[in-house]
């Protein structure tokens, strides 16, 4: 048993450095006899360590998908932390769901008279449709209808493009503090959320969380790197610890942490804690336009 151990570490040591010794050996003696240009050296050196570090990962992957627990009791113990695991998340999924449906039917109940107030101010301050609906991207990548009261021209989308190098978001997201696209309504209920209330709807269809990663559109998610995706791993949400946290004042990189914090250790705790954070950054507009 002793030997099996010390063979096993002299492995591991010996391919710790990324290529194991008489292949990187191999792989030295391959470059030196290929004859050289100035200008695709780099890139063929790229790309040859590139490919021993693939076969390297495929003969890793094939020495640990052959291994077995040599206990019974470890396997056991390995069983029921997976079943509890199992259990722990979908007892707080469904617990996350109902909260979401008692809260969000509530708070339709209280915000109804505002919502229609609303609806009214928009439909005489420009002949627009009250409501704005968007395709968003979920949990997973599933899309859907976001709704939202709209705060932007109807040529707002059109006009886009011609806005690009203006914006003052960085990465996927595009973002104008003072957006010519807003109307003069939607300043105002952008600057206190009230254009969000709409969501309300989404939560209750299951679409969408009271607190999550707010979600992005299809646009944004096609320019994802490979973390950012990982944003999709939770279901999206009215606000979240980005939006209590700066919102629009946070660069992307910050955004995605956050978001990635949230999805690591959401609770119900968690999000009562988020929800009650949302009410004063609301009030005082933290990082809202």
């Amino acid at each position: 048993m002793k030997y099996e151990t010390d063979t096993y570490i002299q492995e591991r040591t010996e391919s710790a450095n990324g290529v194991d010794i008489e292949h990187n050996n191999e792989f030295m003696a391959e470059i030196n006899h290929k004859p050289t240009n100035p200008e695709s050296s780099p890139d063929l050196f790229r790309h040859e360590i590139r490919r021993k570090q693939d076969e390297k990962a495929a003969r890793m992957l094939e020495r640990y998908a052959n291994q077995s627990f040599k206990s019974l009791q470890s396997a056991q113990r390995m069983r029921v932390r997976l079943i509890a695991w199992a259990i722990r998340n979908k007892i707080q999924a469904n617990l996350k769901r109902v909260f979401d449906l008692i809260v969000a039917i509530i708070a339709l109940i209280f915000v109804s008279p505002i919502m229609a107030a609303v609806a009214i101010i928009i439909k005489i301050d420009s002949p627009v449709p009250v409501f704005f609906k968007q395709t968003r991207v979920g949990k997973w990548g599933k899309t859907f209808s976001c709704y939202k009261f709209r705060s932007m021209y109807i040529d707002a989308e059109e006009r886009k493009a011609e806005l690009m190098s203006q914006n003052e978001a960085d990465e996927v997201v595009f973002k104008i503090k003072n957006d010519p696209r807003v109307t003069k309504v939607g300043r105002v209920i952008r600057k206190l959320s009230i254009d969000e209330l709409p969501q309300l709807f989404n939560v209750i269809k299951g679409e969408m969380s009271l607190v999550g990663p707010r979600p992005p559109v299809p646009s944004e998610v096609s320019m994802y790197k490979f973390d950012q995706i990982r944003r999709l791993e939770s279901i999206p949400g009215i606000t979240g610890l980005q939006q209590v946290s700066g919102r629009s004042n946070l660069d992307f990189k910050r955004w995605v942490e956050l978001d990635l914090e949230y999805i690591a250790d959401q609770s119900l705790m968690k999000d009562i804690e988020i929800l009650i954070r949302t009410i004063p950054a609301v009030i005082f507009s933290r990082g809202a336009y």
